[in-house]
């Protein structure tokens, strides 16, 4: 069952223990267990014949679009010059100036390719999956040497970048740029990686890319909140969900008359301490607000209304721009939640994993079940294979 609150099927589930080229010959359960947050791993052809996710004149086209986010990175002498999307042609600098770099992010929510490229990744939960950025750059181009407060895969997709990194002792920036670059940034390693080639570093790992050549890469980057900002989106939440038809509201009877009229009464403390507690009570609110917080759709999305005629009853292959999570009671997707269980909790999170759902298994759904997705295919959510 299901409650609502607020192609033919391919994929098959990932082998974790099986060992992969591209984790340099370490099986998916093993590369958690040794780099995964501790150390790096430089893999030679990780990707062999790997090809750009589109071309240079399709990459730019894109980066002008309003729903594309965009950042133009130049070297000024010793300066550097930073300026945000969206960026029209003739915004950029001619392909042969040397020192210049375009960042278009969330690739895979506009191109197919860049989309796959990403699902190679899915042995690390969706929850902490971000997006696929790719940087393309003219000879000499980078960004300079920083950090990332995320992991981040760094795949090489054409052309050749020299690659330094660190660990970092100093984290301080060098001052009046627009770009935090590390002011003092001592490389440890340095290699030069081709098409094909893949650097793993965890987060603060101090690097520096420079291109030699015309390149692109291509970065798998992460999601990992701070905890005050989790907070703060999870307590606004929680508020937002209480339900109170008579709401209660602070009395005060026995209150004395005071000589402190500043002090904040202890009673009225209490009464706030218990406001908030009783938010935190309610079962499974945590859990249900992350999980909504966690598949909200980014800025620049937004979605085109779907087919809303009857649905075909074939297999389904939710949007690339869909966020869909699960937990134990409840499926997200878009920042909405539905309480799911039995047989309807199975072939949605099934759904949530591999991002698609065969039509013999769509069929067992129940009819609450099916109801819902015929909102999602309405809403552009998901798509109907023909």
């Amino acid at each position: 069952m299901i409650a609502r609150r607020g192609a033919s099927f391919r994929m098959r589930a990932m082998d974790l223990d099986k060992p992969t080229p591209l984790l340099g010959g370490l099986s998916p359960a093993r590369f958690m267990q040794r780099h995964w947050q501790k150390k790096p791993l430089l893999v030679r052809q990780a990707w062999p014949g790997v090809a750009p996710p589109l071309e240079r004149a399709a990459l730019f086209a894109l980066a002008g679009q309003e729903d594309v986010e965009s950042r133009l990175v130049q070297r000024d002498g010793t300066g550097w010059r930073l300026r945000h999307g969206p960026l029209p042609r003739r915004a950029l600098p001619p392909v042969a100036r040397p020192g210049w770099t375009l960042l278009v992010q969330g690739l895979d929510l506009h191109v197919p390719a860049a989309h796959a490229m990403l699902r190679r990744f899915d042995f690390v939960p969706h929850a902490r999956l971000d997006d696929l950025m790719v940087s393309w750059a003219s000879d000499g181009g980078g960004v300079g040497p920083h950090l990332d407060s995320y992991d981040v895969f760094l795949i090489q997709v054409q052309g050749r970048r020299r690659w330094r990194i660190g660990r970092v002792r100093d984290a301080a920036w060098v001052e009046g740029v627009p770009l935090r670059i590390l002011r003092r940034f001592e490389p440890e390693q340095e290699w030069v990686l081709e098409p094909g080639d893949m650097l793993y570093l965890p987060p603060r790992w101090g690097h520096d890319g420079i291109a030699e050549g015309e390149c692109m890469t291509a970065s798998v980057g992460f999601r990992a909140p701070a905890r005050d900002e989790l907070a703060r989106e999870l307590l606004q939440r929680l508020a937002d969900a209480v339900e109170d038809a008579a709401p209660a509201r602070y009395a005060d009877p026995r209150q004395a008359a005071t000589a402190e009229p500043g002090r904040v009464p202890p009673a009225l403390a209490d009464f706030a301490a218990q406001a908030v507690a009783r938010a935190l009570a309610t079962p499974h609110a945590l859990p249900r607000a992350l999980g909504e917080w966690l598949t909200d759709p980014k800025p620049q999305v937004w979605f085109e209304a779907g087919d809303a005629g009857a649905p075909r009853g074939g297999a389904l292959r939710l949007d690339a721009r869909t966020r869909m999570l699960y937990s134990e009671r409840h499926v997200f997707v878009n920042g909405e939640s539905w309480r799911a269980g039995g047989r309807d909790a199975q072939l949605l999170r099934r759904l949530a994993d591999r991002r698609e759902i065969g039509a013999a298994e769509r069929a067992r759904l129940s009819p609450d079940a099916q109801a819902v997705l015929a909102e999602w295919l309405a809403a552009g959510w998901m798509i109907e294979e023909e």
